[in-house]
């Protein structure tokens, strides 16, 4: 398969390679399969059918090539210069000119070199670069002297192409066509010159070469015939082309002005023209949905670059594990790609939905100010022009096809079948209500109904609407021939016509639209005359159902982000209380200038919900947080305008909690997305332990294995702790560690205890060292060098090791050398003292007779052979004796001397150690042996040769191999690097296949398990307590010099108080006294006197313990830094905490303190004026070098916190609920008695008093205070129509100390007077409180039903006081009248309640004038004799005056003109209402 893949990428440039890959794969067959296998045989078929193969087509390719090309070197060199050139220049051209099917340019990227700014590489790379401008410059300079010439330079430029670029790439496909398309016009200029024949076949590679150079010159005759038609082929196209010729080759021999646009250039084709080519090949470029794709993928920013490439595959899941667990759904444009491939997209907005996801999903992973969210927010603007653009090209082809069809009618209707002459007239009726216009204006009628609304913006309309229908629907039901007849389109239009008239109001736009638009229609049916012929009309039976699965075109998808947003403006929207009112409708929409010009005096950015949906769907919120921003915004312009105590108030703060909850319920718990530090650290730990203990040479030997036997106490150090990398692994798996820096004391110390107490020349001691660098390097790249962690472990680097091995080296050298010399004589020694004993007592040296070999039970044994030898012991294995010396004593008896070889299980060793299959240790024990003994041969092979090679004339169970010595004394093994032993006889020849490297378990594996589970069970059960205490790094206390210290004192860095070790710098949590949460302090200073420690520092305070609006937001666990500054002593220390500043916060966190334990800090609250301020960042201190850092892990990505509520909010809302729901109880135990009295007697009634005042005018809802009706007939509820004037203490406290502060300040705005007079009453006691509520409860009395001596509440709302002694008449309506004190003029202002407002302020500047008007001289407020006299006609308003009319009376003007003209009618219908009750009650004296 692989060859084959080879073969289909045209990797092959010559045989001889294909050839090596063949023997390859039969000779790895071979040496697989056993030799009397099928398989074997196979190989062995295949292989020799392919020889005979190749020699069959090579040979006689090579005859015909050697032929060909001596005879076209020869019609080459005997051709003139100046027809060569011709020949030339034709090559080129059909290189340069050369496109793929799609019409791609094949040689755009083999025109100029690359540059060697871009692609500095390629000149590594490429030793020999050249290009197609230098090839024609060659050929204008009469450089080459044959085709073949050029043909070099041609296969030089593609081999280059090849080598630099990967196979399979584009560039790589483009080198090897332009090579074919050279040799096929080469092959084609040779032919037509030296053709035998008089007809030449084309075969399919001349047509594809005839397609992509163009028309070859073809001929008939003779050869010379041939050769003259030829060239005068060749010159008539020279000189009918000479000048696009000329031109192809000065554009490659000048190119382009900018070389670095050649290579921007070539660097986008190199990024994935194949993909452009492979999409292209299946899909016509003329499509929407390819034209989409191609724009999103096409995209490129102001300097040209591409900037979709992130996006063409999807992350790798190695490098961004975490991207998996974020995103459910993950896309790249490799995937859109292939569902295009696969037609799996029907319309735009299905591919559209794809890309938004792939952007969201982008957006969602990434940082809001990385480079990759940026460039998704520059195409996602891309894409949406570029769909508007699609979208209006197809209406526009769409329509004007429409209006072709139907304007051509009137010609040739005579000709068309009865069917389109019907489907023709539709068409004229459609075209004319799709072209109505509005006159004066120019205003499409039909814009609105196009398409039906969206659900989620009217989703009533589809309670009131059963059978929607929109002009696309009619459309699409015209072009598909889904109408039997006329009659059933007409009857669609009626049906869109008539549900526009019965959802919408009489007098609307939509309404007026649609009676025009039916109007037209009847118009032109009427135009177009009676159908043609009346018979061909189907039955009405046979109309088309509506309900038929006829689609309309989809509404525009809405992204993950916007139906986000979208959910959290309907919830606040739709809020309602527990009485059903929408809590929203105040904030709708701002009140305008007019009406309250103060408004925009205090509030400086005024907000609505109209505004902050206009930017939702503008798509300029990014993400809820800054739609939340907006809202947020709006509540605090409401309660900063408003007094504490008005309901709009209260309504921001309820609708504030809604919209924090909202937000939480679609978002989530964000502490969730708060990497969990103390788990990361541990996880680090443990892998870099992991990584440690497993670490390998290229055997496969664990060089932990050889430390496993350190004593757990170093001699010289008898008072420190034991410590072995077992009692390390128990804390790491126990997660005891919460530093980088113990952990790392804790290895170096039992590896630099391995290194003290061993030579230099160990084993132990190499393996430590290798350890210990190995410790580095994978702490450096897990900690990615403090990019991640910082850690004062870091500082201690592969530079210092080396250092530190540099000098314990010379200090153990000499005495090693010393050690090894009094060794060797020691050996010496023993070694003639053994050899003197053993013989006879007068016996010397000169009587052995020594030999390199012996004979023995009819074995031949040599000097360095290896032999089995009796065992000391029955039940033991026989030894292995390397035989150095053979001699034979005077006695006869024959003797050997050698090495003797161990077996693992004769070694002392750990029982985790693995060794190589029958492998065996060179000991340091020598021993003579009498030949006798000897049990057998056998053969031991150093490690090196084992695995290659293998003796003959040798079983396996014969055979070991070597690869460490073992030292008795120190049990301790070590690699052997030189092979020392002596030459043996025995001769090795190779293995057949190598043996693989194979380690197996120590024997003693299986019997130490029992008691190894046996001791960890000990070691927990003893320390079950002291695993969940964290260990803690050694520290030191360290004093400070302070030089305006106070005497007595001492002075610290770094302390220890309690168990608990203190730093400056540090923050901590204090006893607070009073408050829900203690309160945090930062150490600045610290010191003892008299035994008693104290610090002294900043105090940082919560945000409860703040002034501030409730509609203010606090991130979690934010806190502030005060002016307060204290000493406490360390007895009221709780615990540690962080305070990090809003940078810190986001991005890294201490190691040793909780998350719950970390604060963020961004603003200091100053006492004096109640005022946060936000600063640059906390103070940081600079200590000295023995004072222990703290580590910091920093995250791989940001967090983004959330801002949750004020914890005033639900207080004050509570407050507030409680306060009216007081207030309001009254009101309805009045409502209860009004009614009560209403059902026992009846209202006269008046007939003339019924008037149509909904006609008229859309006057606001008038709510007498005494009553409140149920429902108005005829009007919807609107906020505000239930609303009471609530008379309370808190307003006659208003109105008196309002006039104070005014005199005291007078340039303050309403809103800042509003805000002092609300401090004011909150700061109030409670006993002056309750004087104002008792005074207001003596003067309450009018307003709430029960009219006061000498009062008339109806009389004062309609501005008429009847005289003293005059009965006054019943409330208006629905009260009977009822006998009443008599009417006085009070002495004192009273109260009188205003003309009622949606939403009126407690006490606004009109109203306090209101009842600052009211006088004891005057019987009424205002000069109502000359208001009667009034008359439009002789009043004349400015537009100063005309501006403060009560405008807000009325929801509109209705039918009138201007709105003064719909308040002057107000007034003459409410004096004809006031002479009608004067009438009807017998009112006189008015």
């Amino acid at each position: 398969m692989k060859i084959q893949q080879k073969l289909k990428m045209e990797e092959y440039d010559d045989v001889n390679v294909l050839t090596a890959d063949f023997q390859l794969l039969f000779n790895n067959a071979k040496a697989y399969y056993k030799p009397d296998s099928p398989e074997y045989k196979a190989a062995c078929k295949l292989w020799e059918l392919y020889l005979r193969t190749k020699n069959e087509f090579v040979q006689k390719g090579d005859a015909e090539e050697e032929d060909e090309d001596e005879e076209g070197h020869d019609s080459q060199e005997l051709s003139s210069p100046g027809y060569l050139k011709e020949i030339l220049e034709q090559l080129l051209e059909a290189v340069a000119v050369a496109t793929n099917p799609s019409g791609r340019l094949i040689s755009e990227l083999f025109q100029k070199l690359p540059s060697k700014v871009q692609y500095p590489d390629y000149y590594a790379i490429i030793k020999e670069p050249i290009d197609l401008k230098t090839i024609a410059q060659r050929i204008q300079n009469g450089t080459y002297k044959s085709i073949h010439a050029m043909a070099k330079d041609i296969d030089l430029l593609a081999k280059n192409a090849k080598t630099y670029n990967e196979p399979g790439s584009q560039v790589f496909k483009d080198a090897n066509a332009i090579k074919k398309i050279f040799n096929m016009k080469k092959a084609e200029i040779e032919h037509s010159e030296l053709a035998k024949s008089s007809l030449r076949l084309r075969t399919p590679s001349n047509l594809t070469a005839s397609k992509l150079t163009g028309p070859s010159s073809q001929g008939k005759g003779s050869v010379g015939d041939e050769r003259n038609s030829s060239n005068k082929y060749y010159r008539n196209k020279r000189s009918a082309q000479g000048d696009r010729l000329s031109a192809i080759t000065m554009a490659l021999q000048y190119g382009s002005e900018s070389d670095e646009d050649a290579a921007l250039a070539a660097a986008a084709r190199y990024e994935g023209e194949s993909e452009a080519e492979s999409i292209t090949s299946f899909m016509d470029t003329s499509n929407p949905l390819y034209q989409l794709y191609d724009t999103v993928r096409s995209c490129r920013n102001n300097q040209g670059q591409l900037i979709s490439e992130p996006f063409f595959q999807l992350p790798s899941k190695k490098k961004y594990p975490d991207y998996y667990q974020q995103i459910k759904t993950p896309i790249s444009l490799q995937q859109i790609r292939a569902k295009l491939k696969n037609h799996e997209y029907e319309t735009l907005d299905q591919l559209e939905a794809d890309l938004n996801l792939m952007f969201e999903n982008a957006k969602r992973y990434n940082v809001p100010n990385s480079a990759i969210y940026k460039r998704v927010l520059k195409m996602q603007q891309v894409m949406q022009a570029k769909k508007k653009e699609l979208a209006r090209r197809d209406d526009i082809e769409d329509g004007d096809s429409m209006i072709s069809s139907a304007t051509s009618d009137t010609g040739s209707s005579k000709r068309k079948s009865k069917k389109n002459m019907r489907k023709q007239r539709m068409k004229i009726l459609y075209n004319a209500v799709l072209e109505a216009r509005e006159s004066g204006t120019g205003r499409r009628l039909c814009d609105l109904f196009m398409v039906k609304p969206s659900k989620k913006d009217y989703p009533d309309y589809y309670k009131i609407i059963l059978e929607p229908m929109d002009l696309k629907m009619i459309e699409h039901n015209i072009r598909n021939d889904k109408y039997v007849g006329e009659e059933a389109m007409i009857d669609d239009m009626k049906l869109m016509f008539r549900n526009a008239r019965h959802y919408n109001e009489e007098g609307s736009q939509v309404y007026n639209d649609a009676h025009m638009l039916e109007k037209i229609l009847k118009e032109k049916r009427k135009e177009l005359g009676p159908l043609p012929e009346d018979d061909d009309v189907a039955s009405p039976k046979l109309k088309l159902s509506r309900k038929s699965g006829i689609s309309p075109k989809k509404s525009k998808y809405m992204t993950p982000m916007q139906q986000k947003l979208n959910e959290v403006y309907e919830a606040v929207k739709n809020y309602t209380d527990k009485r059903g009112r929408r809590l929203s409708a105040i904030f709708l929409r701002l009140p305008s200038r007019s009406e309250l010009p103060d408004y925009y005096i205090t509030i400086k950015k005024p907000v609505d919900m109209e505004k902050i949906r206009s930017h939702m769907m503008a798509n300029k919120y990014q993400d809820i947080d800054s739609m939340v921003e907006d809202f947020v915004m709006m509540f605090n312009n409401a309660c900063t305008y408003n007094e504490p105590e008005s309901l709009i108030y209260k309504d921001a703060l309820v609708l504030h909690k809604v919209l924090l909850e909202t937000r939480r319920e679609i978002e989530g718990d964000e502490d969730s997305h708060v990497p969990n530090v103390t788990l990361l650290i541990q996880e680090l730990i443990h892998n870099l332990f992991v990584s440690v203990m497993s670490h390998q040479d290229d055997e496969g030997r664990c060089y932990s294995d050889s430390l496993a036997e350190i004593p757990a106490v170093d001699p010289n150090f008898p008072n420190k702790p034991p410590l072995t990398f077992d009692i390390i692994r128990k804390n790491v798996e126990n997660n005891r560690y919460r530093r980088l820096d113990l952990f790392q004391e804790n290895m170096f110390e039992v590896l630099e205890r391995a290194r003290r107490m061993n030579r230099t020349d160990s084993e132990i001691y190499e393996d430590a060292v290798e350890l210990q660098q190995f410790f580095i390097k994978i702490r450096d790249e897990l900690c990615k060098n403090g990019e991640i962690l910082l850690s004062p472990a870091l500082s201690y680097t592969t530079k210092h090791l080396h250092n530190d091995v540099e000098k314990e080296k010379k200090e153990k050298l000499p005495k090693e050398i010393e050690e090894d010399k009094l060794k060797r004589e020691e050996e010496k020694r023993e070694a003639e003292k053994s050899e003197d004993s053993s013989g006879s007592a007068g016996l010397s040296s000169l009587h052995r007779t020594y030999s390199q070999d012996c004979s023995f039970k009819n074995s031949m044994y040599h000097v360095g052979d290896y032999v089995y030898v009796e065992p000391a012991e029955a039940n033991l294995q026989p030894h292995i004796v390397c035989i150095e010396r053979l001699w034979e004593d005077s006695a006869g008896e024959k003797w050997l001397y050698g090495c003797w070889f161990y077996r693992p299980n004769e070694t002392f060793h750990l029982a985790t150690r693995k060794f190589l299959e029958k492998e065996v240790f060179k000991s340091d024990y020598y021993n003579k042996v009498p030949v006798s003994k000897i049990l057998g041969k056998c053969v031991v092979m150093f490690v090196k040769e084992y695995f290659k090679l293998c003796p003959e004339n040798f079983r396996d169970e014969d055979v070991y191999v070597c690869e460490s010595r073992y030292s008795a004394k120190t049990k301790s093994f070590k690699k052997i690097k030189l092979w020392t032993m002596p030459v043996s006889s025995v001769r090795f020849v190779p293995r057949d296949v190598p043996l693989p490297v194979v380690r197996v378990a120590s024997v003693f594996a299986n019997t130490d398990k029992a008691e190894e589970e046996k001791h960890s069970e000990t070691l927990d059960d003893s320390k079950v307590g002291e695993s969940i205490l964290h260990l803690e790094k050694d520290k030191e206390d360290v004093p400070v010099e302070m030089s305006n210290g106070e005497p007595g004192c001492h002075y610290f860095e770094q302390l220890c108080y309690n168990d608990m070790w203190l730093k400056v710098g540090d923050c901590v949590f204090i006893k607070s006294h009073g408050l829900v949460r203690p309160r945090v302090g930062r150490i600045e200073k610290m010191w003892v006197r008299d035994g008693a420690a104290y610090f002294f520092g900043p105090i940082f305070i919560h945000p409860e313990e703040t002034e501030h609006e409730p509609t203010k937001m606090f991130y979690k666990k934010e806190v502030f830094l005060s002016n307060l500054e204290e000493t406490c002593p360390m007895t009221c220390i709780l615990g540690k905490c962080a305070v990090l500043s809003f940078k810190d916060f986001l991005c890294c966190r201490p190691t040793e303190i909780s998350e719950n334990d970390v604060f963020l800090c961004e603003s200091r609250y100053n006492e004096s004026d109640k005022q946060m301020k936000k600063f640059k960042g906390l103070k940081r201190f600079s200590l000295s070098a023995k004072v222990v850092d703290d580590e910091i892990y920093y995250f791989r990505k940001p967090i983004v916190p959330q801002k949750e509520p004020s914890p005033l909010l639900e207080k004050k809302i509570q407050q507030l609920e409680a306060k009216f729901a007081e207030l309001e109880g009254g009101d309805e135990d009045m409502e209860e008695m009004g009614e009560e009295e209403g059902d026992i007697t009846e209202t006269p009634s008046i007939p003339q008093l019924q008037t149509p005042l909904s006609s008229e005018l859309d006057i606001m809802p008038y709510t007498p205070p005494q009553s409140t009706p149920k429902s108005v007939k005829g009007s919807t509820k609107k906020e505000g129509s239930k609303r009471k004037i609530n008379m309370s203490g808190y307003i006659l406290f208003s109105s008196e100390m309002r006039a104070v502060i005014k005199a005291q300040h007078p340039d303050y705005s309403f809103g800042e007077l509003s805000r002092l007079v609300g401090t004011e009453w909150r700061n109030l006691e409670a006993t002056k409180k309750a004087e104002y509520e008792g005074v207001i409860g003596q003067n309450v009395s009018p307003m709430v039903g029960t009219p006061a001596p000498g009062a008339s509440p109806f009389g004062q709302q309609i501005g008429i006081l009847g005289p003293p002694g005059q009965q006054a008449p019943p409330p208006y309506p629905g009260q009977s009248p009822v006998t009443q004190p008599v009417m006085q003029q009070p002495s004192t202002p009273m109260f009188v309640s205003p003309p009622p407002k949606t939403q009126r302020l407690l006490h606004s500047e009109a109203y306090l004038k209101y009842i600052e008007g009211l006088s004891a001289e005057s019987n009424s407020i205002s000069k109502w004799d000359q208001t009667l006299a009034a008359r439009r006609r002789d009043v004349h308003l400015s537009k100063e005056q005309e501006s403060r009319l009560p405008s807000h009376w009325l929801k509109s003007k209705g039918a009138h003109t201007t709105m003064a003209d719909a308040l002057w009618r107000l007034r003459d219908l409410m004096l004809r209402d006031t002479l009608n009750i004067r009438q009807a009650y017998n009112i006189e004296n008015v």
